[in-house]
């Protein structure tokens, strides 16, 4: 059974940090590239940050560069989001994406997402 379990996510006040998880389950982690999107309210989906199979290459939203920082974990199964210099503005539903090629098929997953909520 797929699983992408975010965590992580909460309340904090602008300036504030989160760093948040995702761990996965069920398919070969090591073979997709993993991506962090958000949802604010009434809004799109928008790409936060993505990372390659291997971690070799990372790609930024221009909204949070030189504030967030992906990484994964091919041990542990599990990409992070590190947020620092948090905004109102980040406040949104933050989802996990696993996207890749395993066993002659392509593969889109998702994670239930966690709130992240930048309020004094």
């Amino acid at each position: 059974q797929v699983q992408l379990v975010e965590s992580g996510g909460g309340l904090v006040q602008p300036g504030g940090s989160l760093r948040l998880s995702c761990a996965a389950s069920g398919f070969a982690f090591s073979l997709y590239a993993m991506t962090w999107y958000r949802q604010a309210p009434g809004k799109g989906r928008d790409l936060v940050a993505t990372i390659t199979c291997t971690g070799g290459s990372t790609h930024y939203a221009d909204s949070v560069k030189g504030r967030f920082t992906i990484s994964r974990d091919n041990t542990k199964n599990t990409v992070y989001l590190q947020m620092n210099g948090l905004k109102p503005e980040d406040t949104a539903v933050y989802y996990c994406n696993a996207l890749g090629v395993e066993g002659g098929g392509a593969y889109d997953y998702w994670g239930q997402g966690t709130q992240v909520t930048v309020s004094s």
